[in-house]
């Protein structure tokens, strides 16, 4: 199989992406603080810049003034702006869910009268789907609309709330109820009745606007709806699984600004009279680090290019059909890279010990910024909900073969976990249905099958980015520590699923015996693998980036 990696980026499309990382160094950067004060007029001269160097129209086609680049573009771009702090909130959604319904849901006349300020950064772009009381449970909005007497022109009531970009937006793509169900609609910020609540006071990207989008009787004009009456859900989930591609890619690039700043506080703070980074649990911290972020990257990217390969292929009538297809792996990365973002700017505090919980570095900015990752374009609850449902939809016909997998053999160790690791996922699902578990009322099974799922995805991505790159010592190092720690969890997760389905106790005890008795590879001391892979990250601080 041949997957894309970031390797196989070429000259021209790493100097698109340069740009977008000078930009965050001597633009976005130096005005962090004014930014997090709600200086609008500097965040939107920062959005005008953006669209002067071509940054917001990467997935604008051409005709609209924009680039017509891919997802793997995009997703390099969004990595980049992931330094950019609260900024880059704002810059993903207005360039994704801000901009990307009218590309694939816009008809000719709605293109050509918004891609081109969207692109240039004349108007921000926002997307307000979330309600006081559907958070999660967005597809069924209390916002109405209603149709006038001559059909002209539809009446909206209601109020989203926590919309990114709602002090600086022109132009919201705003989900209402119809007759005819849940509809999308284009509202500019100068029709009548629209206005704007209090600025919310967040734990962090406190630069992002966050405030809630109110509309009386705001009349719009039927030309504004967008896609078809009553298919709303249609662009919601569409747009929000590419949403969550992008906020994938964004957690990469604070992860790596996270281990930057970990790996040269540690070789500057002193204990005991030598660099704190000498220390082995020190390099233990820097190496899981780095090899979160080596197997989140290599999902991202893989699931990137088969995405464009995807859209390559695609008619127009049936492209969003397909990416529609790509849910479980778009679900998948943003569970995983925003988890792995967690973990890393925690342990990248943690190296700063007590200066790393003081304002005055950055990491403790960082800290803050990063919870909401795991709540925001869906949260991880409801994303492993969509990874099991479309796990099921998937695998469950298939009929389970209780043969032994492949015999152990010593050069392939990483093959035979992954081989291993999709025999228990396959016993895993087999025992659910065999057992007629009730998925929607016992959810933990479902949030069992969605870390199973999540970890053979970054497992074999990571494996096929190692294999097809030229030798590097460090990648299999990588490889080595996630496919032995990566079986290790979902063994785990198929013990917790077996322990807790099957009331039989000998049925149970088969299955377990069959698990303990498995031909497993030698577990290697990944100790030394660790600390070769964080001597690897301290002496050549540019691999990170």
């Amino acid at each position: 199989m041949k997957i894309f990696t970031p390797e196989d980026f070429q000259d021209e499309e790493e100097l698109i992406a340069k740009t977008a990382e000078l930009f965050i160094k001597q633009d976005v950067t130096p005005n962090i603080s004014s930014i997090e004060q709600h200086q609008y007029e500097i965040t939107r001269q920062l959005f005008q810049k953006a669209g002067d160097l071509g940054l917001l129209a990467i997935e604008i086609p051409e005709a609209y003034g924009g680039l017509q680049l891919n997802k793997k573009i995009s997703g390099l771009i969004a990595e980049k702006m992931g330094y950019g702090g609260s900024f880059s909130v704002s810059y993903n959604i207005h360039a994704g869910v801000g901009t990307l319904p009218y590309v694939y849901f816009g008809n000719e006349p709605q293109k050509q009268r918004y891609l081109p300020k969207l692109a240039s950064g004349e108007w921000i772009g926002a997307y307000a789907l979330t309600e006081p009381e559907a958070g999660s449970d967005a597809l069924r909005p209390k916002t109405n609309a209603i149709l006038n007497e001559d059909g002209s022109a539809w009446v909206l009531n209601g109020e989203k709330q926590w919309i990114t970009n709602a002090q600086l937006a022109d132009i919201f793509v705003v989900f209402a109820k119809t007759n005819d169900g849940m509809t999308a609609f284009i509202v500019e910020r100068t029709y009548t009745g629209v206005s704007v609540g209090q600025e919310e006071e967040k734990m962090g990207i406190k630069g992002s606007s966050t405030a809630t989008l109110i509309l009386e009787d705001v009349a719009i004009p039927s030309d504004n709806i967008l896609g078809e009456v009553g298919k709303g859900h249609k662009v919601a989930m569409n747009i929000l699984n590419m949403a969550r591609l992008k906020l994938a890619f964004s957690n990469i690039g604070t992860s790596k600004q996270a281990l930057q700043l970990a790996v040269n506080y540690g070789k500057e703070r002193k204990q005991f009279q030598k660099p704190i980074i000498d220390f082995t649990m020190i390099q233990e911290k820097i190496a899981d680090m780095a090899t979160l972020i080596y197997g989140v990257e290599s999902a991202a990217y893989r699931t990137a290019g088969e995405m464009d390969n995807v859209i390559e292929l695609a008619s127009k009538e049936s492209m969003v059909h397909q990416i529609a297809y790509f849910a479980m792996e778009c679900a998948i990365n943003k569970v995983n890279c925003s988890e792995a973002l967690g973990k890393i700017v925690d342990e990248a505090l943690q190296i700063h010990g007590g200066y790393g919980y003081m304002q005055d570095y950055e990491v403790e900015r960082l800290y803050r910024d990063a919870r909401i990752s795991r709540i925001f374009e869906g949260t991880n609850e409801i994303n492993r909900l969509t990874i099991a449902k479309m796990l099921f939809k998937k695998y469950a016909q298939t009929t389970f073969t209780n043969s032994a997998p492949i015999a152990y053999q010593p050069p392939e160790n990483n093959h035979q976990y992954i081989r291993l690791s999709k025999y228990l996922m396959q016993i895993a699902i087999f025992v659910i249905v065999d057992t007629q578990i009730n998925l929607e009322q016992e959810q933990e099974y479902m949030r069992l099958l969605a870390d199973i799922a999540k970890d053979i995805y970054v497992m074999e991505s990571s494996l096929l980015r190692t294999e097809k790159a030229t030798y590097e010592k460090t990648r299999h190092l990588m490889t080595d520590i996630l496919c032995q720690e990566g079986y290790r969890k979902i063994e785990k997760s198929t013990i917790d699923i077996i322990s807790a389905a099957e009331t039989n106790e000998q049925i149970r005890k088969t299955w377990l015996d069959d698990i303990q008795h498995l031909n497993i590879p030698l577990h290697q001391n990944l100790f030394v693998k660790k600390r070769e892979v964080a001597r690897s990250i301290i002496n050549n601080p540019k691999s990170i980036s």
